[in-house]
């Protein structure tokens, strides 16, 4: 269970890391491509908002379904064309991050040392136990804040 805890405050300490890591950059700014070929801030804060449904949404099923219906991935490239990413608000996105997480991990800390081991099959990855799944969302958000940072830094916002 100590594995557990410390994965569920790692998961908590990722509020308000989005929105730090956006204070102070104007719409502009949030809409720049400093690195060429490369998505905008806005573009992955927004990601960061909708990998943050997709994975909350997994575990929950996983957390409350005998048998959760088959866990999609979902093909971010796309999401980022076709779903009117610069028109989203950054802000907005970072703050549903946050309640996203406050909320869900009130359901993680209850979850019993067996349901741990509860699993999902995805389409793409095969069987996933919940254990997984917050140990690969966990570590998502830290991975693309790097980049937030590494485009700050670009612009001549580094913090």
């Amino acid at each position: 269970m100590d594995q557990q805890k410390a994965l569920i405050d790692q998961f908590e300490a990722g509020i308000g890391k989005t929105k730090a890591a956006i204070a102070g950059l104007s719409r502009d700014e949030l809409l720049a491509v400093p690195v060429p070929g490369k998505w905008s801030i806005q573009q992955v804060v927004i990601h960061l908002q909708d990998a943050e449904a997709v994975s909350i949404d997994r575990m929950k099923r996983v957390i409350a379904e005998e048998r959760p219906p088959l866990l999609i991935g979902f093909d971010e490239n796309l999401y980022v064309a076709n779903l009117s990413y610069a028109e989203q608000s950054a802000v907005e996105a970072a703050e549903m991050v946050d309640l996203g997480r406050r909320q869900f991990v009130r359901v993680l800390r209850r979850v019993p040392d067996s349901g741990w081991a509860r699993f999902g099959v995805h389409n793409e990855r095969g069987k996933v136990t919940l254990l997984e799944l917050l140990q690969y969302f966990t570590h998502h958000l830290e991975h693309h804040l790097k980049f937030v940072y590494e485009k700050r830094s670009k612009l001549g916002k580094a913090l």
